[in-house]
């Protein structure tokens, strides 16, 4: 059988200890039988790990961070796009989504395709709106609060009890005890994700994930779950295990159905000593540990692809129990060429 032939685009090389998708992600394209793919790596800093992964990365060109606006990133791509033809962009940060998502019309101008949420579901499942999304699809969520100005913070924790979680917009959470930690963190995180920072109540219990994906029309093409096994200071799983929880995947395909959600997803959930499920976060995106899913049967890397380019795609039905993951550090040593060629080229030979 002859292998489709296509041109990936991927963003979210930076594999490090606070790893993107980008690696994993492509290690499940790779992994595929049906197409061989040419990668093109789209990075924003020129120390991105996977930039100089010769085995992973075909080709690597820098992109202008999406805080200078979504005309200057998509210039960039329809360059990018002039030499390599791109088939399939597959965008794997938050921050970058809403870019790209607003850019679909001219991406498929260019004869890119994506497989991206609509802009409808990004904003409604924010950490700002969880309360709402939680009574909206009958999801049992933790109490949160955005807050925009520092002198509201002691109002907002007087409604809830110590501890707390402080998340920053896009990324990052801390675990606070007292007022000064929170205001602490609020500066912290809204300097560097901006307002509002979300103020949340804490629940006790375990934290489990899942990796799923939608198709846009209320089916769940695939869906994984974990139990961290090992965390870093950061919060990021450096060591998990496939479990077998049918309530887990029953809440998911529940979301994706009255969502109709489009693309990769990760529900973050604390179950409780009772039992209960609370969904405390959705990342709109295919997270880090998704190769583990690709381990375990469920390549939805692949299926994210096929489905981009409107390929039909049949669900996963099953994944296998106890397959674990280990992250490790890993010293790539060479000369300085790829670092120049970024540096004043913006992109690699």
């Amino acid at each position: 059988m002859t292998k489709q032939k296509l041109t990936i685009a991927v963003t979210g090389l930076n594999n490090t200890d606070n790893p993107g998708p980008g690696i994993p992600v492509i290690r499940g394209i790779l992994d595929s039988n049906d197409f061989e793919a040419k990668i093109i790596g789209l990075a924003y800093e020129n120390l991105e790990p996977g930039i100089y992964m010769d085995n992973i990365v075909d080709k690597v060109y820098s992109v202008p961070y999406p805080s200078t606006g979504t005309d200057t990133l998509i210039k960039r791509i329809e360059y990018i796009n002039s030499k390599e033809k791109i088939n399939v962009l597959i965008p794997n940060f938050d921050a970058e989504l809403y870019s790209f998502m607003r850019a679909d019309t001219q991406l498929k101008q260019m004869g890119i395709h994506t497989f991206l949420p609509t802009l409808k579901s990004f904003e409604e499942r924010h950490k700002s709106n969880l309360d709402k999304f939680g009574k909206k699809y009958g999801v049992k969520v933790p109490k949160s609060i955005s807050v925009l100005n520092i002198n509201d913070i002691y109002k907002i924790t007087s409604e809830l009890n110590f501890p707390l979680l402080v998340k920053g917009r896009f990324y990052d959470a801390y675990v606070c005890y007292n007022n000064e930690q929170v205001i602490t963190n609020f500066n912290k995180l809204s300097s560097k994700w901006g307002v509002p920072v979300i103020i949340q109540e804490f629940v006790k219990g375990t934290e489990v994930n899942v990796v799923a994906l939608g198709d846009g029309k209320g089916n769940t093409i695939g869906a994984v779950p974990m139990r961290k096994q090992y965390i870093t200071d950061k919060g990021k799983a450096w060591g998990g295990i496939t479990i077998d929880d049918n309530q887990m995947l029953k809440i998911t395909k529940d979301i994706i159905k009255k969502t109709k959600w489009r693309g990769g997803m990760e529900l973050e959930m604390i179950k409780t000593n009772n039992s209960e499920y609370f969904l405390i976060e959705i990342n709109p995106r295919i997270p880090a540990w998704v190769y583990l899913a690709v381990g375990a049967g469920q390549n939805l890397p692949e299926a994210l692809v096929k489905l981009a380019l409107g390929q039909k795609v049949e669900p996963y039905q099953k994944y296998d129990v106890g397959k674990m993951f280990v992250r490790y550090s890993y010293d790539i040593i060479m000369d300085m060429t790829k670092f120049k060629q970024l540096s004043t080229l913006g992109e690699t030979n």
